[in-house]
């Protein structure tokens, strides 16, 4: 199961995603015998990556606000 694929997260995906709704228009009995099995596996690795990136980005701002946090804290300790 994937997210929403349409998102402004997902814009590097664009053309994979593209390619697996052309291929899903071609109709049920081509989804059916998995024809578009492989366009489907290129956007989930797609959506994969971008999200292992976003989500390394997410953790180092947050290490970065943390660093902010214990500073703040250090120095109203050293000053009270």
């Amino acid at each position: 199961m994937h997210p929403h694929l349409h998102t402004k997260d997902n814009r590097g995906c664009e053309e994979v995603m593209r390619a697996l709704d052309e291929c899903h228009e071609v109709g049920f009995l081509h989804k059916l015998f998995g024809n578009c099995n492989k366009f489907k596996t290129e956007v989930n690795k797609c959506l994969r990556a971008e999200r292992l990136e976003r989500t390394a980005r997410n953790r180092e701002a947050a290490r970065k606000k943390r660093e902010e946090t214990l500073a703040i804290w250090k120095d109203i300790d050293d000053n009270s």
